[in-house]
């Protein structure tokens, strides 16, 4: 058992899109990671998944909405919902998902990341 401080974590790397594991509660895993411009639309069959915004601003992009999401906000997308996070300038997210989720989802391309980096 040890306290994680989640800012000293997120100043141990600069990537945009490259989720790094900070703890592990259950079956699933506590991410940070920083974002910066688009991703890909994509969605996750079989897992839900938590956005918490640390720093600065999000939007998740729905087929049917756009949600933005200010410091201290998060946002739930169930499984099976498709969905596209943008960061017109860096924000630091903090992700609660099962272990199994890939960050792609069902899209597998240059921004897959399947061995996560613990730090």
């Amino acid at each position: 058992m040890q306290k994680v401080n989640i800012k000293e974590k997120l100043s141990k790397f600069n990537e945009h899109w490259s989720p790094k594991i900070i703890g592990e509660i259950n079956d699933c895993y506590v991410k940070v990671v920083k974002l910066q411009g688009e991703f890909v639309w994509h969605k996750h069959d079989d897992e839900d998944e938590m956005f918490l915004v640390i720093k600065g601003t999000l939007t998740i992009k729905l087929r049917t909405e756009d949600i933005t999401l200010e410091e201290g906000e998060f946002f739930i997308i169930p499984k099976g919902i498709e969905h596209m996070p943008v960061a017109e300038n860096e924000v630091h997210v903090l992700l609660f998902e099962p272990k199994t989720t890939l960050n792609t989802g069902n899209v597998s391309n240059e921004r897959t990341v399947e061995a996560l980096e613990k730090i």
